[in-house]
């Protein structure tokens, strides 16, 4: 509202404290008005707090709600110079294997030495990379034709063969070229552009596959990994593991692991049943209810998230598997029941807790991840919807505030022009007073 204020000198009135609470008064509705805004961006935040609450249930979920989540598998190796890794298709069991020699690269190291600043091409300043793949030969530009142009040219060809100049003595350098791969496959040959020999020819180390022995069969790898050795396997040699090495690759159900997961769901739906709970009760003490105890919205997910657990998919109880209830109206898992229920019938147990079974019945995971979505999804969810509906009642109750700006502003103006007016009045009023008492005062008195 427009500031102002009107002396009273005339009047002896404190006409801006009157004109203040006159203005107090016609205020009263937007007072009120802004106070139910700042409660309507208040059940704004809370909503939107428990949506993010929903949206990573959903995630949560629908991670669990996937097969893949419910046949995690470990895989661990009695040495320590062999890794393994499995995947969710691994199956459970052993594998015993003999190694038989690691992978390595091919190498060459060339006669003849060179200084850094020798020209050691000859026919030119170019050398001729051949794969011996039959691939076409790679002509590399070494622009002066010096050991150290050789070595700075093949290593920025990125052709797979890396390049180094080796002191031997001062000034005098040995070419060393070795494969970037591993394997019996990774040889390759570098001379002069016209094929003549460089810096006298080379000595050369052949690539080796590395080999593991499984009973009687002999598998071999141009790497030092197998990949799929058994399905969903992997296992890596460590570079230079040694020949003989006995090694036994052990891969095992991972139910710790799909408990954990569980546990981590059923924590999350709890949160958002305590958060519900708090904000939807009744304080008998204080006899207040919470910001959101006439929501319909929030009292109806909170059912719906409980049905997860009381509605089964084939109509049997989850209490044998772990899955409950209790009396304050939470999830509750009991590890010890699900452990055997899951070390009993894994495929069972993780239809009816986790991903979509045979019989298309969703599981518990699946059904959660249901009604996060029913609330969380930006464009259907139940909570975005009540969000964007109560974000537009504040954007209506904040353009109804300006409007009452405007209003009390004017309002304002006017008192204030008003009581200047009295002012104004009474001022004339009180010259016209003391003009008359004058002129009576100087009117002739009369003898007797």
């Amino acid at each position: 509202m427009a500031g102002g204020s009107v002396s009273g000198l005339v009047s002896g009135l404190d006409t801006a404290t009157i004109i203040s609470q006159l203005m107090q008064v016609e205020a009263a509705p937007q007072t009120l008005l802004k106070s139910k805004l700042t409660a309507e961006k208040s059940t704004v935040s809370t909503l939107q707090a428990i949506n993010a609450k929903f949206a990573a249930l959903t995630t949560r979920a629908h991670d669990l709600a996937t097969a893949a989540a419910w046949s995690p598998t470990t895989a661990t190796s009695s040495s320590t110079q062999v890794q393994a890794t499995a995947s969710a298709s691994a199956v459970p069991g052993t594998l015993s294997f003999t190694v038989q020699k690691s992978a390595s690269a091919f190498s060459m190291a060339f006669n003849s030495t060179a200084g850094s600043a020798d020209v050691v091409t000859t026919g030119g300043t170019t050398v001729r990379l051949d794969k011996l793949d039959g691939t076409t030969p790679i002509d590399i530009e070494t622009t002066d034709g010096t050991l150290t142009g050789v070595v700075n040219a093949i290593n920025a060809k990125n052709a797979g063969v890396s390049a180094v100049a080796v002191k031997v003595a001062d000034n005098s350098y040995r070419l060393r070229l070795t494969s970037t791969t591993t394997g019996l496959a990774s040889d390759f040959a570098l001379t002069n552009a016209d094929g003549s020999s460089l810096l006298g020819g080379a000595t050369t180390t052949s690539g080796k596959d590395a080999e593991i022995l499984v009973g009687t069969d002999t598998i071999t790898s141009s790497t030092n990994t197998f990949t799929g050795i058994t399905q969903g396997l992997d296992i890596t040699l460590k570079p230079g593991t040694s020949a003989g090495t006995q090694v036994d690759v052990t891969v095992a159900r991972d139910s710790a692991g799909v408990q954990a997961s569980l546990q981590s769901l059923v924590d999350g739906a709890n949160e958002i049943l305590s958060t519900i709970d708090g904000l939807t009760a009744y304080d008998p003490t204080t006899k207040t209810s919470g910001p959101l105890a006439g929501d319909s919205v929030i009292r109806d997910l909170r059912s719906k998230v409980l049905d997860t657990v009381t509605r089964t998919a084939d109509g049997t109880s989850m209490a044998g598997l772990g899955l409950q209830t209790d009396r304050s109206g939470k999830i509750v898992l009991d590890t010890a029941k699900f452990a055997a229920a899951y070390a009993a019938d894994p495929a069972g147990v993780s239809q009816k807790l986790g991903a979509t079974g045979t019989d298309a019945v969703p599981g518990f995971a699946a059904r959660l991840e249901a009604v996060g979505k029913l609330a969380s999804d930006s464009a259907t969810g139940s909570l975005s919807l009540s969000i964007k509906g109560h974000q537009s009642s504040a954007t209506t109750m904040q353009d109804g505030i300006d409007a009452w700006n405007i209003r009390l502003t004017q309002r304002q103006d006017s008192l204030n022009r008003q009581f200047s007016a009295l002012e104004v009045a009474l001022g004339k009023m009180q010259d016209q007073a003391s003009w008359l008492t004058g002129q009576i005062a100087s009117l002739p008195k009369s003898s007797s």
